[in-house]
């Protein structure tokens, strides 16, 4: 558990010079050094021990203890005049005073070890044993005066000594191994919070419960979560819950909240230190959260070190209002607060909402004052998700459809009894088709579905609704026979049989087949779409690809859509028209309806009139498409060996982004640009590259980022480049899942 604590705590070196990491000495610092293999050993010559720096006063104290007294036994001992009688020093008086007694050769005298090093603090520091040096050798007395009984300075300073060199029984030891414990205790109780926390944030699950007293039965996740790590861990029970100090627990909201931020610190640091000074785009977008309050949700989307586009969700941020003005305060708020610059901006891609994309006062017109080169990009899949729910609302027959299919969607899933019936029926035609063989049986197949209704702003559920009602026709035809019969009021009754009238028409399966086939299409396209890694030139691409096959499928697939359309009848035993008989409208109006053929009906009216709609649609919503900023991208496609590669438009391209690209820097661009088409075409490591971001990726491998730098900036500003807002999307899907109506009633 040591390794959470560690990142957790950690702070990441490599961001840092390292000649910040490296003490710088000064003169100061040299000064303070002490050579304690070379002190002074004569007492005589040694300087005052308070002259020693104060930390290191300690040191040369035991250093001094460690050599012993300075006793020269073998000196020829200079003998004094006192009197009429010559008197000197006698060298037995060391085995009599062995542990203290020493003597000056410079100095001819002697003195005392314990009282040089402690009598500043317990004696007399100008006794004479530690001023000047004793010289009275016809008063040996007052060796023994010296010493004195229990009480007295040169006693003190001894057992100062004595603890000095006895560390185990120093205060100061004892307090440090109680530290040494309590940090270790407080160590583990932390790996255990942390754990608890990281397991609770990965979940999405909260961390309080209601009751959270020692009576409870259910002291919320966290603390229990708590009690089961400490229960597979003798060591951590003994640290954690009851086990831990009672102003020492960590286990209060306060420190969940600052572990968790501590968490949001950390992660988002190492976003932003693998961004480094590296150009970026955001995405942004809006969404109310369970307590009614609108959160901003940003992404940011850059090329790191090794050619990956790579998009990281930054932070959400409370605002006030949805104004562009109040966005624009928060996104310069969270940008700044990660020292993040609007200047390094090159491109933001939101929806189609107009206080994020208004030409005047939008949060993409005022963010383009400030830097013109952070071009915007219409979220991809909201203007799929809108060219399908514009097709279902001007085109008259797809929409009355979609009406029948929410009146479908409230009659079928009204009540919990027709669920049941709807999965019990499904379970049962299951059985008849496995033991029919008209099916198969495996792992992951023939699961359990249901009928969602159709949402305007989820993607891909128009597609979904239809692939559902596809495979469970014949239980909803049963629910609907059911209602229509049992049901407990006659308006239901009512509905379930005109519901029952509509799905059982013709014109109705022929729909359902014609908008699942063409919804099939731009299904494919929009969970490409929402991949991260996607690079604008391939996303128009891959639009193209799209309205290719819608165009396909207009000139040839009338007959296989016909013919899957009568086998699906003859199926669930309903009618199949003729296309050749006329036309019968299912419901008169008062206007006289034109005569027609069903083949005309069928296959202008709707057939080629939905799929004409579509594509007109998509021509409308992707008027990227045209621009010529992302035309000269496109040059960069190296697919058929860089077969559109074309020098002019790249030049054009740079120079929508002067701040990098000076006429100096063009005219070195354009060589660079001749040299590495030339490089690449000749180079089968570039042959296989599929898309911008591969041919990225290959340039940073093979190190052809570094001889031709100015190209790969120029792929890396193409990349960024935002196509979808799904991350934030996705952001927003995991914000309801951790902040629920039950946490926000807490």
């Amino acid at each position: 558990m040591d390794r959470y604590f560690k990142k957790l705590s950690s702070v990441d070196s490599s961001s840092v010079e390292p000649s910040l990491l490296q003490p710088q000495e000064s003169s100061n610092e040299n000064k303070n050094k002490v050579d304690l293999e070379n002190l002074p050993s004569d007492p005589g010559e040694r300087p005052d021990i308070m002259s020693y720096p104060p930390n290191l006063i300690e040191q040369v104290r035991r250093a001094y203890l460690l050599k012993g007294p300075c006793q020269p036994r073998n000196h020829d001992f200079r003998p004094t005049v006192d009197g009429n009688r010559k008197r000197k020093f006698v060298s037995h008086w060391f085995d009599e005073f062995k542990d203290w007694l020493e003597y000056s050769v410079t100095k001819e005298a002697a003195f005392c070890l314990y009282c040089y090093l402690f009598s500043r603090l317990h004696g007399n520091g100008q006794d004479a044993f530690v001023s000047g040096g004793f010289t009275v050798w016809r008063k040996k007395e007052r060796l023994r005066d010296h010493v004195g009984n229990h009480k007295s300075a040169h006693n003190r300073c001894r057992l100062a000594c004595e603890d000095l060199m006895n560390q185990a029984q120093h205060i100061e030891v004892s307090f440090a191994k109680q530290s040494t414990q309590s940090k270790l205790d407080y160590r583990l109780r932390l790996n255990a919070t942390i754990i608890s926390l990281r397991y609770l944030i990965m979940q999405g699950l909260p961390f309080r419960g209601h009751d959270e007293s020692e009576e409870s039965l259910n002291q919320g996740n966290f603390l229990e979560f708590l009690k089961v790590i400490s229960s597979c861990n003798e060591e951590i029970a003994s640290v954690v819950l009851k086990n831990a100090p009672e102003n020492l627990n960590l286990t209060s909201p306060d420190i969940q909240r600052d572990i968790i931020n501590a968490f949001d610190v950390e992660t988002t640091k190492a976003i932003v230190h693998d961004m480094g000074n590296e150009f970026f785009s955001i995405l942004v977008d809006e969404c109310r959260d369970v307590s009614v309050k609108e959160q901003m949700g940003v992404v940011v989307r850059y090329v790191d070190k090794y050619g990956c586009v790579i998009e990281r969700f930054l932070g959400v941020v409370h605002v006030s209002d949805t104004a562009a003005t109040s966005l624009e305060k928060a996104l310069d708020y969270l940008l700044s607060t990660y020292d993040l610059s609007i200047s390094s901006l090159r491109g933001q891609g939101y929806d189609g909402a107009s206080n994020m994309r208004g030409e005047f006062n939008g949060l993409k017109s005022l963010i383009l004052k400030r830097n013109s080169s952070a071009y915007y990009v219409h979220c991809f899949a909201h203007q799929l998700q809108l060219t399908i729910v514009a097709v279902a609302k001007k085109h008259k027959i797809v929409g009355s459809f979609y009406n029948s299919i929410s009146r479908l969607c409230n009659t079928v899933g009204g009540s919990c009894k027709r669920r049941d019936i709807l999965r019990e029926k499904q379970r049962e035609n299951i059985i008849k088709e496995i033991a029919s063989d008209e099916i198969s049986t495996g792992r992951g197949l023939n699961q359990e579905m249901s009928l969602k209704r159709p949402g305007d702003t989820r993607w891909s559920s128009h597609y979904g609704t239809l692939v559902s009602l596809i495979h469970l026709y014949s239980s909803i035809v049963d629910v609907l026979e059911y209602v229509g019969e049992d049901g407990h009021d006659d308006s239901i009754r009512a509905e379930a049989d005109d519901v029952l009238e509509i799905i059982n028409s013709f014109e109705f399966v022929f729909v359902l087949h014609l908008m699942k086939q063409i919804l099939g299409i731009t299904h494919e396209l929009s969970q490409v779409l929402q991949k991260k890694d996607q690079d604008i030139v391939n996303a128009m691409n891959l639009v193209k690809v799209a309205k290719s096959r819608l165009q396909i499928m207009r000139e040839k697939d009338w007959d296989i859509l016909l013919a899957d359309v009568s086998r699906f009848c003859s199926k669930y035993d309903l009618d199949v028209l003729d296309m050749e008989d006329e036309f019968v409208a299912r419901k008169k109006g008062r206007r006289r309806a034109e005569k027609m053929k069903n083949l005309h009906y069928y296959r202008v009216e709707l057939f080629c009139s939905v799929i004409d709609l579509q594509a007109q649609e998509l021509n409308q919503r992707f008027n990227e498409v045209n621009t010529d900023l992302v035309l000269c991208m496109s040059c960069f496609d190296p697919r058929d060996s860089f077969s559109a590669f074309d020098l002019e438009k790249l030049l054009r391209l740079a120079r929508y982004y002067p701040s990098e690209f000076s006429e100096v820097a063009l005219s070195e661009l354009e060589n660079q640009l001749e040299n590495f088409i030339f490089d690449v075409r000749i180079d089968e490591k570039f042959s296989q590259i599929s898309g911008i971001s591969g041919l990225a990726q290959k340039m940073v491998s093979t190190r052809k980022h570094e001889v031709f730098p100015m190209v790969y900036l120029l792929v890396k500003l193409s990349l960024i480049l935002p196509v979808a807002t799904a991350s934030v999307e996705r952001a927003f899907s995991a914000m309801k899942i951790i902040k629920t109506s039950l946490r926000n009633s807490m």
